[in-house]
């Protein structure tokens, strides 16, 4: 996924110095410029079920797409947003971790600070964006679709045989067989959809700053669904 945010972030410098096809010499007020763009970041929080298992986190967003009249555009967009897991999360784990490992073993202390484990959110997804801009501030309104990947895991980390199912497996992609955990997968992928508004401030047909709040859902597959709300501030042109 490293490579993939590479890819997204170097897709938009070079958007970036291409240049928009200007007026040449006329007015450029409402002129309709062929490509939009933006990027941004700020602060994501869980929601529903998935705020049982993860904690609030960083959220990155980076954009593009054609704009097909004054008001009505096409985006897609890469988004990446933190699940940093907390103690619901984390408390089976240090549970079986005590049941293996006693505190009396120096090497593997029987606390929360010694888990290592890592949450992220990932999607690619189409949107329709729909814009009204005036002479300094506007407003718009977008939603749309596509794919969505969780990778939650737990690093030098093995079950211990016979560890009793808890909700709380499910997240980090373990499944239950015979009422104990056994290890699925660590990554999980699903449709998903997104919802939102924001703000703009800033010339209507140039460069002007944006903040965005905007749903995401996605089912990931039966699995504990996620539900997050970021909300970002970034530039737009």
């Amino acid at each position: 996924m490293a490579k993939l945010s590479l890819f997204v972030i170097g897709f938009l410098a070079t958007a970036f110095v291409i240049p928009v096809h200007g007026d040449q010499g006329q007015a450029t007020q409402d002129k309709v410029s062929q490509i939009n763009l933006h990027i941004g970041g700020g602060i994501g929080v869980p929601l529903n079920s998935t705020g049982k298992f993860a904690g609030v986190s960083g959220t990155f967003q980076a954009g593009a797409g054609p704009n097909l009249a004054k008001h009505h555009s096409i985006v897609g967009e890469f988004m990446w947003h933190g699940l940093p897991p907390n103690r619901n999360s984390l408390l089976p784990i240090l549970n079986a971790i005590c049941l293996l490992n006693p505190p009396a073993n120096p090497n593997l202390p029987c606390s929360l600070a010694s888990i290592n484990a890592t949450d992220n959110l990932y999607a690619l997804t189409a949107n329709y964006l729909y814009h009204r801009e005036g002479r300094l501030f506007g407003y718009y309104a977008t939603g749309g679709g596509g794919w969505y990947y969780r990778r939650a895991e737990l690093k030098n980390f093995t079950v211990p045989s016979g560890t009793p199912c808890v909700p709380a497996w499910t997240w980090w992609g373990y499944v239950c067989q015979g009422g104990s955990v056994v290890l699925g997968s660590s990554g999980i992928s699903s449709g998903g959809v997104n919802g939102g508004v924001g703000v703009t401030v800033g010339q209507a047909s140039g460069f002007k700053f944006y903040i965005e709040a905007r749903y995401h859902y996605s089912p990931q597959g039966g699995r504990i669904s996620t539900h997050v709300l970021p909300v970002t501030l970034g530039v737009r042109w």
